[in-house]
């Protein structure tokens, strides 16, 4: 062919430029009419009448004037960068665009390369992703992570940084979208805002709702518990609907399992609910344990939760039955039957009362007396505990029910006195006499707001 398929040039084939008065050799001539009729039926139409059949190659071009471009915007269009690349050019103006995206799943540590940008990552366990060296990977090198099933942290080569640290962790359920400047790191920081301000320690504690409940159906093995929310520093769980606990079984997860975190059911105990979090999926569930601290609940069968906080607290009597109470916002409890305490003597010597409320914490119990005796001037006076021994009467501490000066007449008295941890407040009397004691329900404070 006498086109140079390298350069594109035509050359006429050899005998096919007669001078004036010589005879035409027609064997050129018929070559040359032959291959002009094959170049122009190999040329491409100008009314694209007719498609390429081997890849069009054009000019590499610039940014202001591409190899590919427009009649009528000469200066938009295709080029070739430096490296290989293809440009694309608006009115002389590069127009970036992005590799396409590549997911894939990883289970082990894993160094981040070059090859890796705009990649997204999800990881399935505790991993550590290393990223190679800021300056190999370039600027607005970029990358995505998800953590989903363990934390992943995210650790820059040697002594570079990301967002200013030497790590980024990741949290299991969070992900990170993560950019290279060509010397540093840099993510969305959503993480950096949610580790340094939602998850801070001092965003607060407090229970919203959550209201405790003898269940309807089975009053006396069953608890609801309502809607609501509950948090303890940077723990946080909420429930979306009611769920019920058995006391008389150990701990299963969900709505009607049991929920004592070890043994069994016992009589005259106080048992402290506690709100819980799944790891995996952040659900609410509740255990109910006779420690009045988390960190005396037992946790054989807690594995995959997290103790938030504690949201109340139920008591059984003698027949390790529930007792029926009513519970009030605000942490307030009252029994359905006031609960007498005690019928008798009353002693002229400050003694303890234990009486029925919450044991291992102390509480505010609503209580309520009637007081007799023989001297027409005598007064009783129950008090808390912590304020040591008291004396009874006008020229002492007081009283908060006493005579009607009448001998052997009946005086009425009501009182919210704190308990010690033992479930006790304080009696004494001025004069000997007869004491009756009712508890009504108490004042046991979890932070309950609402």
């Amino acid at each position: 062919m006498p086109r140079n398929p390298s350069t594109g040039v035509y050359s006429k084939p050899a005998g096919t430029t007669p001078s004036v008065g010589q005879v035409i050799d027609p064997v050129p001539w018929n070559a040359l009419t032959t291959d002009l009729g094959n170049e122009i039926t190999n040329s491409l139409p100008r009314d694209g009448s007719a498609p390429m059949v081997a890849p069009l190659k054009a000019a590499g071009g610039t940014v202001s004037a591409p190899g590919l471009g427009f009649a009528s915007t000469p200066q938009t269009g295709l080029y070739l960068r430096g490296g290989g690349l293809l440009g694309f050019a608006q009115t002389g103006v590069d127009v970036a665009f992005d590799k396409a995206s590549v997911y894939a799943a990883k289970s082990g540590d894993y160094t981040a390369l070059a090859s890796d940008d705009n990649a997204v990552h999800r990881f399935t366990a505790d991993v550590i992703v290393t990223l190679t060296a800021a300056a190999t990977l370039g600027s607005n090198w970029h990358y995505a992570v998800i953590a989903d099933g363990g934390d992943v942290t995210i650790d820059p080569n040697g002594a570079e940084t990301i967002d200013g640290a030497a790590t980024l962790v990741v949290p299991d359920g969070y992900s990170a979208f993560i950019i290279c400047s060509g010397s540093a790191f840099f993510s969305n920081k959503l993480m950096t805002r949610l580790l340094s301000k939602a998850d801070s320690s001092a965003v607060g504690d407090f229970v919203v709702g959550l209201i405790l409940s003898n269940n309807s159906g089975s009053p006396n093995t069953h608890i609801d518990f309502a809607t609501g929310s509950a948090r303890s520093g940077s723990s946080f769980v909420s429930n979306s609907s009611s769920i019920t606990k058995r006391i008389n079984g150990t701990f299963a997860a969900g709505p009607g399992a049991g929920g004592l975190d070890m043994g069994s059911v016992t009589a005259n105990a106080t048992y402290f609910t506690y709100a819980l979090r799944k790891d995996d999926d952040q659900t609410f569930d509740v255990v109910l344990s006779t420690s009045a601290t988390i960190a005396g609940v037992n946790t054989a069968l807690l594995t995959g939760y997290s103790i938030v906080k504690c949201i109340g607290v139920v008591l059984t009597d003698a027949s390790s039955i529930i007792r029926q109470f009513v519970m009030y916002p605000r942490d307030e409890y009252v029994y359905v039957t006031p609960i007498k305490e005690v019928t008798g003597a009353i002693s002229t010597t400050s003694v303890l009362l234990a009486i029925t409320v919450p044991n291992g914490v102390k509480v505010k119990a609503n209580l309520r007396f009637m007081f007799t005796s023989a001297a027409t001037t005598a007064s009783a006076l129950l008090s808390d505990p912590a304020q040591g021994v008291l004396v009874a009467g006008g020229n002492n501490e007081g009283g908060n029910v006493g005579t009607t000066q009448v001998a052997s007449g009946f005086a009425i008295g009501a009182d919210e006195i704190w308990t010690n941890t033992s479930h006790q407040i304080r009696q004494v009397s001025g004069a000997s006499g007869s004491i009756f004691v009712w508890t009504d329900g108490f004042h046991f404070p979890c932070g309950r707001i609402a």
